[in-house]
């Protein structure tokens, strides 16, 4: 039996938020994949750019960066995304039950963490103060981690419960199962 999402989605059944969690929510899930997907390949581009090809820090900028330095070099943009990243957290959330639903916490509140670590950069290149009087924007745990560790450290502890998540959501107990209002399960 499935369950009543009138509390949920009091107002209206063709809303987008019901629909993202509902018919639409697979879709919603790979198109967040494939962005999730994009954003490790620039990190781990950057990180091969640095470790096998022996180039210096300021040189190693990924691919993107690598054509067009100034977008890679904006805080905007590793904000926007860290906000992009939230945002998808949070409108996808009502899709997931069980232990599905317990994962997607984990990577939503680290994630949540990531943006105000991304905010807090952010802030610094618009007043133009830095923490702890360094020469350029750092966030807090940067004060112990290089920024390129630190970056992979993130998407690493974000990506890896989002993943768990995704694959319990796709493989669902019955139980679950029949609590779910969305074609993700391959069960």
């Amino acid at each position: 039996m499935k369950p009543d999402h009138t509390q949920v989605y009091p107002n209206d059944r063709s809303s987008f938020l019901f629909l993202l969690n509902t018919s639409w929510h697979e879709w919603s899930l790979r198109l967040f994949m494939a962005v999730t997907l994009l954003h490790w390949a620039e990190h781990l581009t950057q990180a091969y750019q640095i470790w096998v090809m022996g180039w210096s820090r300021p040189e190693a900028l990924g691919l993107i960066g690598y054509y067009y330095p100034w977008l890679v070099h904006s805080e905007w943009l590793h904000y926007g995304y860290a906000l992009v990243m939230l945002l998808f957290f949070f409108l996808l959330y009502r899709g997931f039950t069980g232990r599905s639903l317990v994962w997607w916490r984990i990577a939503l509140a680290i994630q949540f963490w990531h943006h105000i670590e991304h905010a807090l950069l952010l802030a610094q290149t618009l007043t133009g103060h830095h923490l702890a009087g360094s020469g350029a924007p750092t966030s807090l745990i940067q004060l112990i981690v290089p920024r390129v560790e630190l970056h992979l450290f993130y998407n690493t502890i974000v990506f890896v419960p989002m993943i768990v998540a995704m694959l319990l959501h796709m493989l669902p107990t019955e139980n679950e199962k029949s609590s779910m209002n969305c074609s993700c399960s391959i069960r």
